[in-house]
């Protein structure tokens, strides 16, 4: 279905301020975007074809398709009376929904911020500033803080970069402001509790089975930032030919309210307002029917149509000039005009900004519920004329208004599938098992030898028990018998062709289903070839996600405008909302730390991107460089970690290219400092064996000394102790020969006085005697000896040595 662009029956863009506010204004609005959704005429109605339309690509997604159209196909003028056949439709196009739909959610994301405001940027660029500065003035800031102690470094100098490209590096990985921390943690917070990760969910979903996908984005003083799921089907949008519906001037939805939850929202409604209302939605002409229940209707719901209508507005201010030659600006209203007067002293300036209204209206009744000017419009930082919807719509494969979807795609394939799956039943059902053909004429007038005969039943019980049969080749007339072989066996052959040939079929569109789609078998994994390279699957299984690119990219477009809208009005929560400080906890009760930042969000523009995990096949070519550079010692096992744990590839692939120069250049300081420090231990160990040696010749010498000395002191201490033992033999034999010679002395003292005593006697004769002694003592005998003999000695140490000299 291709529609073209409808006959605009809007009210006129060019009119006041107070007419755009009024009701008959946007009730001419309301009815212009039912006249071109909801017409009289069901099959000219956009509204119902989209709807019946997405209804059957849902139905088929889910393997449900209305069978009617089979049934048809394979009834002979409405009779189906012969065919017997279960015709439950075959789930084939769910498999393929949950391959792509499945495949999406497994590709993890994450939202990335960063400042683009003034402030931020000029903070950003000073920080560049001052490590470039710390960069080239590297050496020269540590001679300055080796010399005088003072440190010039702005930032810590171990952790400066290198080159350039590792300043860009640095800045995309390692800085990163308070603020933006914070304004992430703000986006993620919101995007937790609304359950974001279940609603993108349905969102791929729709994209894959119906090629359109909605969320809407909403602000309350009861539940703050809201992100919505919206049904494709109920969405209604100004006529766009682009994917990404950037060009809508209206937009909205239809919703079933019941009677008691519309008065509670719309309070202003009067008894007589509910009573047409259940009026005019009851019986069998009702205003709105749904696809499934045409045939029941409940007067107890109503479908409301709310809608949102851009439009612009004129900002007009009057600059006059006062007495004290200042300048004033007044605001005025669209119809101010002032004088063409060069001698008047104000004048005119005015400005259009993008204003949305937002409006609530009955379906098929002229009842404008709400109109009025959207009291939190979010507007881009960046052009603060312009306005974002709360609708972000995408449908990546629109031409002329009309979406197209995968499972679109796969319809018409799989109507043949199921065809083909029916004239399969009806072959099965047709085909009859083996049988056996028996020839009576051949088992008549048999005789088995002991004068009986058996019958046909007797010859199919043998034959079927042994295998074997008794016939006759002649007749009981000897003529030749036809019949000789009584028994054979029939063979059903005719359906096994034309089962092959359906099974074929049956394949061939299964394949036309791959090849429309680019869901080859190495995506499911549900035929590999067995012939094939692991590398070459991988390859296959790429490509088949190639195919699907664009619906993982419309999810995320989807992701990202709902995150540029929620940080809109995040912004605006915490400038105008009196709900800012109960906001700002439920935002900082997981970090205190980022309150007092929080509060400032509002005073920065942010820019959003989404950093996509990098799919399998990109994942292995990281790891093997991970793996390859790990094998050769060339990064660490911690840089391995945080390398897996950036989702961007490009800067993955940088910082291991870094991680590698940085590991080589600690290597090669650290193999200079070890061989330095091996030298400072060689020369440690020669001059410690050589003061070793010396210490050894020392202690040889000391010790031949010791050992000298403690002769020497031996030698004169045994010297001492023989003189002293000679003097003492000496002593002794001195006194002993004393007390010898005082005996003989003694003696001869008795001797000479025993003489004495005689002398009278002898007087003459001994002193004749005693002159003769005399004499003979003057004639030269010497005198007695009174030395000991060979004990004076002291091996060549004599006591004539101290004799006088």
């Amino acid at each position: 279905m291709v529609t073209t662009p409808p006959k605009s029956i809007f009210p006129s863009h060019a009119v006041g301020h107070e007419e755009k506010e009024s009701f008959d204004y946007g009730l001419q609005v309301g009815r212009a975007i039912e006249s071109e959704w909801f017409k009289d005429d069901r099959a000219s109605s956009r509204y119902f074809a989209l709807k019946d339309s997405f209804h059957n690509l849902r139905l088929y997604a889910r393997g449900e398709q209305p069978i009617q159209k089979y049934k048809d196909e394979l009834s002979v003028n409405g009779d189906m009376s012969y065919l017997n056949l279960d015709w439950k439709p075959v789930p084939i196009i769910p498999k393929f929904v949950d391959i792509v739909v499945n495949g999406i959610s497994e590709r993890p994301y994450a939202l990335k911020t960063f400042c683009q405001d003034p402030a931020s940027m000029n903070k950003r660029t000073q920080y560049i500033k001052d490590i470039m500065i710390d960069m080239q003035n590297k050496e020269a800031f540590n001679i300055i803080k080796e010399t005088t102690g003072v440190n010039p470094f702005v930032n810590d100098p171990d952790s400066l970069p290198e080159n350039d490209e590792e300043l860009a590096l640095h800045m995309q990985l390692d800085y990163k402001e308070s603020i933006e921390i914070a304004q992430q943690e703000a986006l993620s917070n919101v995007f937790d509790l609304n359950k974001y990760e279940y609603i993108k969910r349905r969102l791929d979903y729709d994209i894959t089975t119906l090629g359109i996908g909605c969320l809407k984005n909403s602000f309350n003083t009861a539940e703050g930032i809201k992100i919505e799921y919206v049904d494709p089907v109920n969405i209604v949008y100004s006529y766009t030919e682009s994917p990404y519906f950037d060009d809508l001037y209206y937009v909205g939805e239809v919703k079933r309210v019941s009677i008691p939850e519309l008065k509670k929202s719309f309070p202003q409604l009067t008894q007589e307002d509910v009573k047409k209302l259940e009026s005019s939605y009851s019986g069998e002409r009702s205003i709105y029917k749904t696809v499934n229940t045409e045939d029941s209707y409940d007067s107890n719901y109503v479908n409301v149509l709310y809608f949102e209508y851009k439009t612009y507005q004129n900002q007009v201010y009057k600059i006059k000039e006062t007495t004290s030659g200042g300048i004033k600006s007044i605001k005025k209203t669209d119809n101010f005009d002032p004088p063409a007067d060069d001698r008047s002293k104000f004048e005119k300036v005015d400005r259009s900004i993008e204003v949305l209204y937002s409006g609530a209206k009955i379906v098929g009744l002229d009842m404008l519920l709400a109109w009025d000017m959207n009291k939190n419009m979010t507007r881009p930082k960046s052009d603060i004329t312009k306005v974002n919807m709360s609708y972000s719509i995408v449908a990546p494969r629109l031409y002329r208004g009309v979406p197209e979807s995968l499972v679109g795609r796969m319809v018409s394939f799989a109507d043949m599938i199921q065809l083909t799956h029916m004239k399969l039943q009806q072959v099965l059902n047709k085909l009859v098992p083996d049988g056996v053909y028996l020839d009576a004429d051949g088992l008549s007038q048999i005789d088995l030898g002991d004068g009986t005969s058996y019958s046909p039943q007797e010859a199919l019980n043998m034959y079927f028990q042994t295998g074997s049969v008794i016939g006759r080749s002649l007749t009981q007339d000897g003529d030749f018998n036809n019949a000789r072989v009584p028994i054979q066996q029939l063979t059903s052959s005719g359906g096994n062709a034309k089962i092959a040939s359906l099974i074929q079929s049956y394949n061939y569109y299964l394949q036309m289903i791959r090849d429309v789609t680019g869901l080859n078998e190495a995506r499911d994994g549900s035929s590999p070839d067995k012939d094939a390279l692991v590398g070459v699957q991988k390859l296959a299984a790429a490509n088949s996600n190639t195919a699907t690119r664009h619906i993982v990219q419309a999810g995320l477009y989807v992701t990202l405008k709902m995150a540029e809208g929620v940080s809109l009005r995040i912004s605006d929560v915490l400038e105008y909302s009196n709900t800012r400080e109960s906001f700002i906890n439920s935002l900082g009760r997981f970090n205190v730390a980022t309150l007092d930042e929080i509060r400032k969000l509002h005073l920065h523009d942010f820019g959003i991107f989404i950093e996509l995990a990098p799919d399998e096949e990109e994942k292995s070519a990281l790891e093997g460089n991970i793996q390859l550079a790990l094998g050769r010692d060339q990064i660490d096992l911690e840089d391995a970690i945080d390398i897996r744990e950036i989702k961007n590839l490009k800067l993955a692939n940088q910082l291991l290219k870094k991680r590698r120069r940085d590991k080589d250049k600690r290597d090669r300081q650290i193999a200079q400092e070890n061989m330095q420090m091996q030298g400072q231990i060689n020369a440690q160990s020669s001059q410690a064996a050589a003061e070793a040696d010396m210490q050894k010749e020392q202690a040889i010498a000391s010790t031949k000394v010791q050992v000298e000395q403690a002769s020497m002191q031996f030698a004169i201490q045994k010297m001492e102790r023989e003189a002293q033992l000679k003097k003492e033999l000496m002593q002794f034999e001195y006194e002993l020969n004393i007390g010898l010679e005082e005996k003989k002395m003694g003696v001869i003292s008795d001797k000479e006085k025993f003489k004495e005593d005689r002398k009278d006697e002898r007087t003459k004769i001994q002193a004749t005697q005693q002159s003769q002694l005399i004499e003979q003592r003057k004639g030269g005998t010497p005198p007695k000896n009174f030395e000991s003999a060979g004990f004076d000695n002291l091996g060549g140490f004599g006591f004539e040595q101290f004799e006088p000299r």
